[in-house]
């Protein structure tokens, strides 16, 4: 059994706690209640990510739900009720057009869109010339988001990106922002679509790539990836550290990166910036800090970061949960003015006590959107 609770901006109900404002502090999502009762270890928030104003939720099941803006397609087909609205909370996903037997394993937002990495179980092969997964996308994006080739802008039906991945190879890590996509596949490859103005899905640098495109000239195996707004970070093994960021320098993205992050534990990455968090419970970052985006030297050793478009969480090895950035919709917690008189985008927020913590439970998960911000509470082991 979890709780997930969220807060930050809501005017399309992406924070799925029954209504559309913003809240400052964390409020109970609902969920189907087969799902909020359970047991099943399998019930359990494996990945939140959000779009400009629509969030997925993937359990580890490989389950989907959505909630949030349901116009676009990023959330697939739906049916309203009589009055011709929809509360806000987590639905499931329609997943009907995938094969049977078929579960997602990855999946990823951009500002409109949605992509999921599907697999196999059960014995059945979705597609056994093409190893065990598939890629399927809805939403809308006139520059190739969809992956689907040109014409196809908009679709609310997870439709097959064709040919994709190559034979024989499977995803290991799907990421995304505003308007492009990555893929990494188990060979070390990334292949990437959409928005590539920037170089951010290497070269040439097009407006759109319409079809994944493989991004060529990496010396090392890629394991990991995280996107920006305009810029995209590949990572080696931990035990090596490479890394390397392709697209724009804005912020120093690219030219203040460190030589390796060796030891990287988790990474993340906002509109502007980029997060590495060490396994000695360092955390690194570099980019844009305009408004107090950059790691704090006063949080102490870190367990897990959550990264979203202008703020950062982080949950300490103490089991202290810290917020940081821009928070004007709430996303870092109560808003509290500065010495300059700005909205809190500078201060160090602990919101432990702002948690509706029953007893027993503790911080499993913690994610990050476009001004939101996710904590998913269990039961301690």
């Amino acid at each position: 059994m979890f709780l997930l609770q969220s807060f930050g901006s809501n005017g399309s109900g992406q924070l799925g706690i029954g209504h559309k404002d913003d809240v400052s502090t964390p409020q109970s999502v609902i969920l189907p209640s087969s799902i909020s009762s359970s047991t099943n270890p399998l019930h359990r928030p494996k990945r939140i990510v959000a779009g400009g104003n629509h969030t997925l939720l993937l359990l580890s099941s490989g389950e989907l739900f959505w909630t949030g803006d349901a116009t676009t397609g990023a959330c697939g087909r739906f049916n309203q009720d009589v009055n011709g609205h929809l509360r806000p909370e987590f639905r499931p996903v329609d997943l009907s057009p995938l094969p049977k037997h078929a579960n997602v394993s990855h999946v990823a937002a951009t500002w409109a869109a949605s992509v999921v990495v599907v697999s196999s179980h059960e014995g059945e092969s979705i597609a056994a010339t093409r190893g065990s997964n598939q890629v399927y996308s809805f939403g809308s994006g006139d520059k190739g988001e969809l992956g689907l080739g040109p014409g196809l802008t908009q679709t609310t039906e997870p439709t097959l990106i064709p040919n994709f991945p190559p034979p024989g190879t499977q995803i290991v890590d799907l990421a995304a922002c505003m308007g492009h996509v990555v893929a990494v596949l188990n060979t070390g490859e990334v292949w990437g679509w959409g928005q590539g103005r920037k170089g951010q899905l290497g070269s040439p640098a097009v407006a759109a790539v319409q079809s994944p495109r493989r991004i060529d000239g990496l010396n090392f195996k890629v394991v990991k990836a995280v996107c920006g707004r305009e810029f995209t970070c590949l990572f080696g093994e931990p035990e090596t550290g490479e890394l390397v960021i392709l697209g724009a320098d804005k912020w120093g993205v690219c030219t203040r990166a460190p030589l390796d992050v060796k030891g990287w534990k988790e990474v993340g990455a906002g509109w502007g910036s980029v997060f590495v968090l060490k396994d000695d419970g360092a955390l690194l970052s570099w980019g844009r800090d305009d408004h107090g985006q950059l790691s704090r030297s006063d949080i102490g050793r870190v367990k897990h970061i959550a990264v979203g478009s202008e703020h950062t969480m982080a949950l300490t090895e103490d089991g202290v949960l810290l917020a940081w950035g821009w928070g004007e919709h709430g996303n870092c917690g109560p808003i509290r003015q500065n010495n300059s008189g700005e909205n809190g985008q500078r201060n160090l927020i602990a919101l432990n006590k702002a948690l509706h913590c029953e007893q027993g439970m503790e911080i499993g998960m913690i994610a990050a959107g476009c001004a939101t911000s996710w904590v998913a509470l269990e039961k301690k082991a």
